[in-house]
C-alpha cells in the first residue's frame, strides 16, 4: 500500500450483548468506493443466557452484506426470507425503497454457550437504484471463488477482481477480497488487479508496507488501489474492500442511506408511523433512536 492516505484503529461500539469494532465510517473518511459502513463483530463467547437479538429494523438505499468467521445468525426480513447464515457464506440483502429485517441467534443455539465473529457491511446503491424493489440473496460458502497462488489463499467474497466474479449480485463496481498466508511470509503485489479506492483491514497477523509494520484491527485506506502491494507475515488474514466511488455524496441517518437528506427524513417518518413492511414471524420493533 504505497500511497496510504489513512491509517485507523477500529473503535468499539455496543450492539446487544457484545462490542463491535467500527471500521467505517469515520470523520476523515465516510466511504471506501461504494462501501459506507463496516463493523467487525466479536470475536466473543456468548454464555447460554446471552444471545444476539437485533429486532426488526428498517433500511433504505443500500445492500447489507453479512459474512461470518464463527457462529450463526438467523435472518428474517419483510420479503418473507427466513435464513440461517453460517461461516463462509454470504447474506446479501438489498433494501432499495425499504425493507425490514431482524438478526438473532438461531433457536438451537440460544440455550448454550456459543461464539460470534464476523463482518457486517453496508454498500450504498447507485442513485438510479436507490428506490428499487428490495431483494435477498444467499450464497453458500462453497460457491465463493477461492484459489491459491504461491502458498497464499484468496477468496473473492463479492464483486469482480483478478479476472473472477463472485455470484453475490452486487449493483456497482466493487470487490471484497480475503487473503490468508500460511506458515511463510509472502509479498502480495495486486497492482493492476484492483480499481478505485481501497481499504485493507488486518483481521489477524501483521503486514509491512514501505518499511512500516501494521497489526490487527488496523485499516489502511488508499485513494488509488492500483498501487496495492505489501508483505504479509505468516499466519495473517486481511480483507480488502473497495471499488469505484459514486459521484454523489451519501447521507447516513440511523439505518438509512440516501443521496438526499430528505429521503432519510421521510424514511424516519414512515418507520415511526409503522408504515414499513412487517417481518413475518418476528413481531418485535426497534424504535427510532430518541423518538
Amino acid at each position: 500500500m504505497s500511497n496510504i492516505d489513512f491509517i485507523r484503529e477500529e473503535t468499539a461500539a455496543n450492539i446487544g450483548n457484545f462490542l463491535v469494532g467500527r471500521l467505517l465510517p469515520f470523520r476523515q473518511k465516510r466511504s471506501i468506493g461504494p462501501f459506507v459502513f463496516i463493523d467487525h463483530m466479536g470475536p466473543v463467547c456468548l454464555a447460554e443466557h446471552e444471545n444476539l437479538d437485533v429486532g426488526p429494523h428498517p433500511h433504505i438505499g443500500l445492500s447489507t452484506l453479512t459474512y461470518l468467521f464463527d457462529g450463526a445468525i438467523f435472518h428474517r426480513d419483510s420479503l418473507g426470507t427466513a435464513m440461517e447464515i453460517k461461516p463462509g457464506a454470504v447474506n446479501w440483502m438489498t433494501a432499495g425503497k425499504g425493507v425490514t429485517h431482524s438478526e438473532r441467534t438461531p433457536e438451537y443455539l440460544r440455550h448454550q454457550d456459543k461464539f460470534m465473529h464476523g463482518l457486517q457491511i453496508w454498500v450504498a446503491l447507485p442513485k438510479e437504484l436507490e428506490f428499487m424493489d428490495p431483494e435477498f440473496h444467499h450464497t453458500e460458502a462453497e460457491d465463493i471463488p477461492a484459489w491459491e497462488k504461491d502458498g497464499v489463499s484468496y477468496k473473492l467474497i463479492a464483486g469482480q477482481a483478478f479476472g473472477k466474479k463472485s455470484p453475490v449480485p452486487v449493483y456497482s463496481k466493487l470487490y471484497m477480497i480475503e487473503i490468508k498466508t500460511g506458515k511463510k511470509d509472502a509479498f502480495i503485489d495486486i497492482r493492476g488487479e484492483l480499481y478505485g479506492e481501497s481499504g485493507l483491514y488486518i483481521l489477524e497477523g501483521d503486514i509491512e508496507s514501505n518499511g512500516f509494520d501494521y497489526g490487527p484491527k488496523q485499516i489502511l485506506i488508499t485513494k488509488d488501489a492500483h498501487l496495492c502491494s505489501f508483505t504479509m507475515k505468516a499466519n495473517t488474514t486481511v480483507y480488502i474492500f473497495g471499488g469505484e466511488p459514486f459521484p454523489e455524496e451519501r447521507f447516513i441517518s440511523w439505518n438509512f442511506v440516501a443521496t438526499d437528506r430528505e429521503i432519510n427524513e421521510e424514511a424516519k417518518r414512515k418507520w415511526i408511523a409503522r408504515e414499513f413492511p412487517k417481518v413475518p414471524g418476528d413481531d418485535d420493533y426497534v424504535p427510532y433512536p430518541g423518538a
